[in-house]
């Protein structure tokens, strides 16, 4: 490959909570025992270096010494339309319909704030992402789950019936939309968010589309924007992208919008415009820039190929050495969400237990009950392949298998 993916890097003390906030307590894993040191699989950022060209632009910036106020530039709007139309087939994107954002999860509450108002219901499917049941809770929204279920192939599907009974008896008229979808890693056919948007419509229901995770799709897998499937998807979708989740810029702040139907717009920047946080960083604006380029996509194409190999190794060895550990296997993203209910009640485990006997040998896994997923675990695979495979080594003998061990060395 051209780029680099397989140097292990040292992140200590380098701005990384992925490896500094573990032991710290909250949401973070525990610190492990003397002898092992952190394999960071919680938080959704990668243990890659990024792209070069993102680095070059930002430089490029840096050497300039005056960081004064500044407007976004034509390259910047043009970088995002080129992007949509060679990524994602989108030829009819415009200018006016690009809006910057701090982040997807602010960009989210504001849409809320044209489509329903505190103490109203919002529709979501479950398992559901972290980030949506803070942010919402603590502005006062009241969230509705659709549980998303497993089919007889193990893929998550919707469950249009149960869409459209909630939206009708909790009289809901905003609903947000996870494509691809964190946690489960499902990247949505045509058809499904065809069938999605027409109970929408049908309801009266706007909707809001966190696409963050658009560019990750594994190899076989291609994702379809929500606004592209009908003309009435176009006009009732705020839709959310952003080059951090796809290059590892969560640190240096950046999402934009695309909102077609321009009623909604007005409204939306009437309301993200009264808090005056969504200013643009300078650096951020030149990061995109960078990262939108000719060699940012090939770079992209190759961590796609590199994702699906973490993710074929982690799911082949789960089947062959954790019974008991179910996942369905990712489409998208570079998250596994096991279920480990099987398991815990075979040995006799608590998923506090199981999950602080990862913690021990340095496998800094996520707690996936915040997610609602009752024995679920969240774990990050965008490493390096021998950090996976050390990982998953460790949960064989020390976490899933220790008797098997213990047994051989005596």
């Amino acid at each position: 490959m051209k780029y680099d993916f397989t140097t292990v890097m040292d992140r200590h003390e380098k701005d990384a909570i992925a490896v500094d906030a573990v032991g710290t307590g909250g949401f973070a894993p525990g610190a492990p025992q003397e002898g092992f040191d952190v394999i960071p699989m919680w938080v959704a950022d990668m243990n890659f270096p990024t792209a070069p060209s993102i680095q070059e632009a930002v430089i490029q910036r840096m050497q300039h010494p005056a960081f004064g106020y500044f407007s976004l530039t034509d390259e910047y709007f043009n970088s995002i339309i080129r992007w949509q139309r060679e990524r994602n087939g989108i030829d009819f994107l415009t200018r006016e319909c690009i809006g910057y954002e701090n982040g997807v999860l602010g960009g989210v509450l504001s849409a809320l704030k044209v489509c329903a108002q505190p103490g109203d219901a919002v529709l979501l499917h479950s398992p559901t992402y972290i980030g949506f049941t803070g942010s919402l809770t603590s502005n006062g929204y009241q969230i509705i789950h659709s549980p998303l279920c497993l089919d007889e192939d193990n893929i998550w599907r919707m469950d249009y019936e149960d869409m459209d009974a909630k939206i009708k008896e909790h009289h809901i008229h905003a609903a947000i939309f996870c494509s691809p979808h964190n946690p489960c890693g499902r990247v949505w056919e045509r058809w499904e968010i065809e069938k999605a948007m027409e109970v929408y419509r049908a309801n009266d229901c706007l909707v809001i589309s966190d696409e963050i995770w658009s560019d990750l799709t594994l190899d076989g897998f291609s994702h379809i924007p929500t606004q592209s499937v009908s003309e009435d998807a176009k006009m009732r979708t705020f839709a959310f992208y952003a080059p951090s989740k796809t290059f590892n810029l969560a640190g240096l702040v950046g999402s934009y919008h695309i909102i077609y139907n321009p009623y909604l717009r007005d409204r939306f920047l009437a309301a993200s415009s009264k808090s005056h946080y969504n200013e643009a960083n300078v650096l951020s604006m030149h990061a995109l820039i960078g990262a939108y380029k000719d060699a940012g996509m090939e770079w992209v194409d190759e961590l796609r190929h590199v994702l699906t190999e973490n993710i074929d190794y982690a799911c082949s060895f789960l089947a062959e050495h954790a019974q008991g550990i179910h996942v369905s296997r990712p489409q998208g993203t570079y998250m596994l969400f096991l279920d480990c209910e099987t398991w815990c009640k075979a040995h006799g485990k608590t998923m506090d237990e199981l999950l602080k006997a990862g913690w021990d040998v340095g496998v800094a896994w996520q707690d996936g009950r915040p997610f609602h997923g009752t024995y679920g675990i969240r774990m990050n695979l965008a490493l390096p392949l021998s950090r996976v495979q050390e990982a998953f080594a460790r949960l064989e003998q020390y976490v899933f298998h220790p008797e098997s061990y213990s047994n051989s060395a005596k």
